[in-house]
């Protein structure tokens, strides 16, 4: 049962635990008093109704008493004088006796008479084993007389002729106030635990006010975008009075707003130096690097002319500049996305950069297998058609570079509800589940140990997810071994 309380509390908000626990402890106060009460009531009534029959039966005694035959007499006493006559017992009208009171009278066990106030009383045997059986102490007990109609509480005395006399008063004037004792309880009981619960949600409510403000505040940050660019956080919370639990914990959260807010600016502040410094860095470059393989382009021309270790110097510093050029252009296009320069915005047709990239795949990685599966009719998006060529030369080039041979690529492209979907799918090894969170970062590898010279620079997928996002879309991996998706979603 307690583990089934704690499951049910656990799935519910603090505001319903507390009125719960509120309630609780009323219903339980409110049933402890409830019991006491009634057993004290109870008590109170049988001691009040014990008098009465202890009254009632000395009314008895006295009738019996009063109606005994008289002592045998001499023959000296005076023969005028006159007794009562004698009887067995006193019949039903006992002055002062109240109504329904019963009384009996046993000789030898056997009940000779028996009388009901204001009644008729016609006692059953079974009735009679049971007034036969009752204690001759004087201890008031309660029983069920049918016979009397209901239940009566009864006692016995023993006179000193051997005779047991019985009393009884009736207990349903006593069950009557006990019933609406118990009627009274639950209605205000039951009253009182509705207005409790709902002052008491009112209470908590208000109570717990700072703390729903602070949780609005915490879900208008989680909506925030914290991963990057200027964050402006909002305004913080009201504080409560700061010697209570709650004030304690409003001026702490606002301390660590603060703390995240300058935080925030500071890694803001760091990116944007980061990023001035490699779109200023890759511009600088360019110059140089282009005079660089300029001399080298010039110097491979007179190759003949050089010893054979020279030439291939020159040609390595050739293929170097070219790597070194390309990069350079990767980290200045990412700059200038970074730094949310406009793109052009005109419309592009993806089918035929589907097609276009396919057929230069065939011709850079002839030991795939090339596959394109395009619509019957052209999808267009608008967008920077050079971007998004790069975006797809970018996806290819992965697949083909690390897949093996033999691997069939397909290169898929649908349009439907005004979205344009390109998906490139190869049937290779896949990439493995903690890579797969990591794939689009900047100079991430999947194989940091291998040479450079047989990877890449790390930029290519970032490209592919900056690119994709300044058009409004966003690019999702799905992979599993021989089976990997790169979906590209774009406003058509």
């Amino acid at each position: 049962m307690l583990g089934s309380l704690s499951r049910w509390l656990a799935g519910r908000t603090l505001r319903s635990r507390l009125i719960a626990g509120l309630v609780a402890l009323l219903a339980l106060s409110c049933a402890l008093v409830g019991v006491v009460t009634y057993i004290a009531v109870r008590g109170f009534l049988f001691h009040q109704l014990g008098q009465q029959l202890s009254e009632a039966a000395q009314r008895y005694k006295t009738c019996v008493d009063f109606r005994a035959p008289p002592p045998q007499t001499s023959p000296t006493d005076d023969e005028n004088h006159r007794y009562p006559p004698a009887v067995p017992n006193c019949g039903n009208q006992i002055s002062g006796q109240a109504a329904g009171t019963f009384t009996a009278r046993l000789v030898k066990y056997t009940v000779t008479n028996a009388n009901l106030t204001l009644g008729v009383c016609r006692l059953s045997r079974a009735d009679q084993t049971l007034i036969a059986a009752l204690p001759v102490d004087g201890t008031p007990v309660s029983r069920d007389l049918p016979s009397a109609h209901g239940d009566y509480l009864l006692s016995a005395t023993r006179q000193n002729d051997g005779d047991v006399l019985v009393t009884g008063l009736p207990l349903s004037s006593l069950q009557s106030q006990l019933h609406w004792l118990e009627l009274t309880e639950v209605v205000v009981f039951g009253l009182a635990l509705a207005l409790a619960g709902l002052s008491g949600t009112a209470w908590v409510r208000l109570s717990l006010r700072p703390l729903s403000r602070m949780t609005a505040t915490a879900t208008e940050v989680t909506r925030l975008p914290l991963a990057s660019g200027e964050v402006d956080l909002p305004h913080r919370v009201e504080l409560a009075d700061p010697r209570t639990e709650v004030g304690m914990l409003g001026q702490a959260f606002n301390l660590m707003l603060g703390h995240v807010e300058s935080s925030l600016a500071r890694r803001h502040a760091s990116e944007a130096r980061l990023r001035s410094f490699a779109a200023d860095a890759s511009h600088e470059l360019r110059t140089p690097l282009a005079a660089i393989r300029g001399y080298a382009q010039l110097a491979r021309r007179r190759s003949d002319d050089l010893p054979p270790d020279m030439r291939q110097a020159i040609e390595r510093v050739d293929a170097e500049s070219a790597r070194m050029s390309v990069l350079v252009d990767d980290l200045l296009l990412l700059a200038r996305l970074d730094a949310g320069r406009p793109l052009e915005r005109r419309p592009v047709d993806l089918t035929r950069l589907a097609i276009d990239a396919t057929s230069d795949a065939r011709v850079a990685a002839p030991d795939h297998r090339w596959v394109l599966d395009l619509p019957e009719e052209p999808v267009a998006v608008k967008g920077d058609e050079a971007r998004l060529r790069q975006v797809l030369a970018n996806l290819v080039a992965n697949a083909a570079k690390h897949t093996p041979g033999g691997t069939t690529v397909t290169v898929a492209l649908t349009e439907a509800s005004n979205v344009a979907r390109l998906t490139v799918t190869d049937d290779g090894p896949g990439i493995p589940d903690r890579l797969q969170s990591r794939l689009f970062e900047r100079f991430f590898r999947g194989d940091p140990s291998r040479s450079r010279s047989a990877g890449g620079t790390g930029l290519g997928l970032a490209i592919v997810d900056a690119v994709t996002t300044a058009h409004g879309g966003q690019v999702e991996l799905s992979s599993r071994p021989g089976l990997t998706t790169f979906t590209v979603t774009l406003p058509a």
